[in-house]
């Protein structure tokens, strides 16, 4: 794995990322368990979301309108009178032109649920959740899955960047594909503070153990005055 980061454009006084090599752990074995992990050649699997309230919605309106319908079929079968509302929607939709704007609004609303429906059906959700590698060489690993959240993998990023000397304080933002660090250096040279924790940083994202390891984004700035 490349520990080089992102370059973004200077501005604001802020020392972005560059492309310089920072110490990893990717490429010195460190012991314990990020020496004995090797990267899978495996893709890794997104999480999927059980997607239980789309779900129980979908599946409570189906009954009540097969019931609702099934009902009424009993009932004119019953030589009864069918109901009121079957038979007003019949003659409106056998009435109505297809340019009609309620029949255009009906349609619109149809499509845009079946989309919706279509897309809880195709994706997997859960984001919050990052998958990580899986080891090779080990018996019975691939039965293994298992995931970061994104919120932990900020917090412990976070922890660390604040522990970097002349750190006054840091926010990380943790996304599937790149992490957005801010950090504000109280005392110490800002070139030095940005390559510490530049360094510690991309030692850190390596040791996650994710799957798909994100690029860094990086800023260093000072405090505002007043």
């Amino acid at each position: 794995m490349s520990s080089n980061t992102w370059r973004q454009p200077t501005g604001d006084g802020d020392i972005p990322s560059g492309t310089g090599q920072a110490t990893s752990s990717a490429s010195t074995p460190t012991g314990g368990a990020t020496a004995a992990v090797h990267e899978s050649r495996r893709s890794a699997r997104r999480f999927w979301s059980a997607r239980r309230i789309p779900a129980a919605i979908v599946a409570l309106l189906s009954v009540a309108g097969i019931g609702l319908l099934l009902y009424d079929v009993v009932s004119v079968r019953a030589d009864r009178p069918g109901m009121s509302w079957r038979r007003r929607l019949a003659e409106e939709l056998a009435t109505r032109p297809l340019h009609d704007v309620w029949m255009t609004v009906g349609a619109a609303v149809a499509m845009a649920l079946g989309l919706w429906l279509f897309l809880l059906a195709v994706t997997p959700g859960l984001r919050r959740v990052l998958p990580m590698r899986q080891p090779t060489g080990i018996p019975r690993a691939g039965e293994v899955h298992a995931g970061l959240d994104r919120h932990a993998a900020a917090l412990n990023l976070r922890d660390r960047a604040v522990r970097v000397s002349g750190v006054q304080s840091a926010r990380v933002d943790f996304g599937r594909r790149k992490v957005k660090a801010r950090a504000q250096a109280h005392f110490r040279d800002l070139n030095e503070v940005h390559a510490d924790l530049d360094a510690a940083l991309s030692e850190a994202v390596t040791n996650l153990g994710l799957a798909r390891k994100p690029t860094l984004d990086l800023r260093v700035r000072r405090p505002k005055k007043g």
